[in-house]
């Protein structure tokens, strides 16, 4: 098992802890490999979500866990990458916005796996070339 960064759906759903599947396997990763990881951008759509619903506590929980996760930034090197990642999407019409793609650059560069429901948003990133491994924890493990 690798090293996995974890998208902000995925996150949310451990969270919430109502995604049995999700659940176990987070557990498994949690007993092997430790904390999660999420990058900053995970923290932007967190907090971005919570604010909306007017959930300032909420928020306050959040961060005040974050101590629990390793957080990657977004640094240089990711900025770059996600930059060409950007372009490259958008050269061949299948932009995914901004924030996904700093996603899957956070997860190149820290030589991670990226656990995502959002599977056909993070297709189109491999499909342009970018060795990013996904696994969808909403999916029983294979094996």
């Amino acid at each position: 098992m690798r090293r996995a960064l974890l998208d902000t759906d995925i996150l949310s759903e451990i969270l919430k802890g109502k995604n049995e599947t999700v659940r176990q396997r987070a557990a498994a990763y949690q007993a092997q490999l430790g904390d999660f990881a999420i990058s900053t951008v995970t923290v932007m759509e967190v907090v971005k979500g919570l604010h909306r619903l007017g959930r300032e506590e909420a928020i306050d929980r959040f961060l005040s866990g974050l101590g629990m996760l390793q957080v990657v930034p977004v640094d240089t090197a990711v900025a770059t990458l996600a930059g060409r990642i950007y372009a490259d999407l958008e050269r061949t019409g299948r932009p995914i916005g901004r924030a996904d793609p700093l996603v899957a650059a956070a997860a190149l560069v820290h030589e991670c796996d990226l656990v995502t429901g959002n599977v056909a948003h993070f297709e189109a990133v491999r499909s342009v070339g970018y060795p990013l491994v996904i696994d969808n924890w909403r999916e029983v493990a294979p094996g």
